[in-house]
């Protein structure tokens, strides 16, 4: 090991896609997934100390794809000083001609990820302390994986034992109807002192995301996300100027200058963070104080570990999205009492393979 003033490089960034078991499988009005595609990142340094993350690609049509450029990433960056901010950076700066968006940013996000796992591991700290928090539960809610109304039902009641106060809730699979079909059904698992959102996946012209959210307000829903397409400040601002449940907006933001964007025109009422999308550790420190500024509640979108850490130590938190495609990989699971998200004091992010489940999902 090299003495602590010394600044370790990148020696190596290996890569690995696994198709991750899903139970039950994550459902949304834009189809099914019914395994998770996932890249593996580990960033190695040059006094042997190792950092680990992951991407989670939705479909497997992009899972080569992804893999290939994390690992052309991470050739690029490997003799280079290990210090995430500087790797993230100089990614950046080599992508800036194709405006870093999509894949890209979500390679450069992974290898943040795992640069700032092997930081925090070298400094024998849990990530939330290396940046300047410490653990304390975090708030979570219960993100479903079900859309049908039956299947929602056993799902949200599985769910209860984990003491969350908060659910969401995946609609617009068909109509209006069915909508609240799901909710109710959603509501009767859980009881009526709880808060529920609901998330529409894009799927929605803006009249008729109108004319739903209208038709929902007696729900009292804590908010509706994603209405209309994620791309569509412009309507995002008409529909929220026009109903008066909440409209929450975030996870599709690649970099803090589309979410300013969005905050510009007027578009949401809440932010939700996706560390893969926002430019990983590196972007969310960035991204979080804007949403501050703006007086957006903030929350997370999928992540739960490292998601955990950055709420812990964000201005104007507000919930964490507790749903977990990357369980069956990891040593320990996400620790989760009387709904929220226990932190760890072992050091780095939480992420440790579980290298014989890997195997067995390696693709």
């Amino acid at each position: 090991m090299s003495t602590a003033t010394e600044q370790p490089t990148v020696r190596a960034v290996s890569v690995r896609p696994v198709l991750a078991p899903l139970d039950p499988p994550l459902q949304t009005a834009a189809g099914e997934v019914p395994v998770a595609p996932l890249v593996l990142v580990d960033v190695t340094t040059s006094d042997g100390v190792t950092g680990s993350a992951y991407l989670f690609c939705y479909t497997e049509l992009v899972l080569g794809a992804l893999t290939s450029l994390v690992r052309e990433m991470g050739e690029a960056v490997a003799g280079t000083a290990a210090a995430p901010r500087a790797v993230e950076a100089d990614l950046r700066g080599r992508m800036r001609l194709l405006r870093p968006q999509g894949l890209v940013t979500m390679a450069i996000s992974g290898i943040d990820m795992a640069c700032w796992d092997a930081l925090a591991r070298r400094a024998e700290l849990p990530l939330v302390r290396l940046l300047g928090g410490a653990p304390r539960p975090v708030r979570a809610y219960g993100s479903l994986r079900s859309m049908a109304p039956e299947a929602v039902h056993d799902e949200a009641r599985q769910l209860t034992a984990l003491g969350f106060d908060a659910y969401k809730v995946k609609v617009g699979s068909a109509g209006l109807a069915r909508d609240r079909e799901v909710i109710h059904a959603l509501r009767d698992a859980v009881g009526p002192g709880c808060d529920l959102a609901v998330d529409y996946n894009q799927t929605l012209p803006v009249p008729e995301a109108m004319r739903r959210i209208h038709a929902l307000a007696d729900e009292n829903l804590l908010w509706v996300e994603e209405p209309t397409r994620a791309d569509d400040a412009a309507g995002h601002a008409r529909i929220r100027a026009s109903v008066s449940t909440p409209i929450q907006l975030g996870e599709s933001w690649w970099g803090v200058d589309e979410m300013t964007a969005s905050i510009r025109a007027g578009a949401g009422d809440h932010a939700m963070l996706d560390v893969a999308r926002i430019g990983g550790v590196t972007g969310w420190l960035q991204a979080a104080p804007v949403a501050h500024a703006a007086g957006l509640p903030l929350s997370s979108h999928f992540w739960p570990e490292v998601s955990a850490a950055l709420l812990a130590v964000s201005p104007g938190a507000f919930l964490l999205e507790y749903i977990d495609v990357a369980a069956g990989l990891r040593r320990e699971p996400v620790t989760v009492v009387d709904g929220a998200v226990v932190l760890s004091e072992e050091p780095g992010s939480g992420v440790v393979w579980d290298d014989d489940a890997v195997d067995r999902h390696r693709v």
